[in-house]
């Protein structure tokens, strides 16, 4: 993906900045003590020296920016990982109040992920005719009239969920 080479890119792009921050550091250096005439600091000197800090500069920050787009990068891990066990925990959840068989299960996983009758019956070495009944049968027991409704139900309980978690958390 084109986002996970961003910090890398970012890595590169500091480390030819830091590179050419040093060859300038050493250019002003030595453009101060020209030709033996001692310390001098002509308009050319202050000029490269402050582009030099200039450039410094855009590292700390850009090496700043780097950290933080990576902290955010792990929060955003953390929170799917959450989100996906809470989704995980809603669904096991609802599957145990409607008393589904094994199969009802796993019928309703695999239509919750997506996947269409004919890609369901290939997974489980059955007919799409059973596909259809286990479905009829999870819709029945779950009080909805087709895929849509029982994923929504199961994402609004995740919401709703979410919400009473944030109303509950302590204000800081």
């Amino acid at each position: 993906m084109k986002s996970e080479r961003l910090p890398y890119l970012l890595v590169a792009v500091i480390v030819v900045q830091g590179l050419s921050a040093a060859f300038f550091f050493i250019d002003v250096f030595n453009d101060s003590y020209s030709a033996g005439y001692g310390f001098s600091l002509s308009l050319h000197v202050w000029i490269e020296a402050v582009a030099t800090l200039g450039l410094i500069f855009a590292i700390v920050f850009e090496l700043r920016y780097l950290l933080d787009i990576l902290r955010r990068n792990a929060q955003l891990a953390r929170n799917m990982k959450i989100a996906s066990g809470a989704l995980a925990e809603v669904i096991e959840e609802h599957f145990n109040q409607w008393a589904l068989t094994r199969s009802e299960r796993d019928v309703a996983m695999f239509a919750i992920k997506g996947l269409s009758n004919g890609e369901i019956a290939a997974l489980r070495d059955t007919s799409e005719g059973t596909i259809k009944s286990h479905l009829n049968a999870v819709f029945r027991k779950a009080g909805v009239s087709g895929r849509g409704q029982l994923f929504s139900l199961l994402i609004e309980d995740l919401m709703a969920d979410a919400l009473i978690g944030e109303a509950q958390a302590p204000q800081g």
